[in-house]
């Protein structure tokens, strides 16, 4: 087995279930990597799921008054 392969195959065996893995949509992605530039996963996945419920689209958020935004993202990292 190639190390490629055997990189693929535990990864297989080991990924963690994250909910940015589960979309194929630009801003979603685009959101986790913005919070897990600034924390842990396992701190900002609460904040993913807050910001993915109150601004489900890139017009929502676009759209938000500034104020809530900055509410939602205080204590991140």
């Amino acid at each position: 087995m190639l190390f490629s392969q055997k990189i693929l195959h535990w990864y297989a065996l080991n990924k963690r279930a994250l909910p940015w893995r589960s979309t194929k949509d630009p801003y979603k992605i685009w959101l986790s990597e913005i919070i897990l530039q600034q924390t842990r996963v396992a701190q900002g996945t609460p904040y993913y799921l807050k910001f993915i419920s109150n601004f489900p689209t890139v017009i929502d958020l676009a759209n938000a008054p500034e104020e809530k935004v900055l509410k939602l993202w205080q204590g991140l990292g």
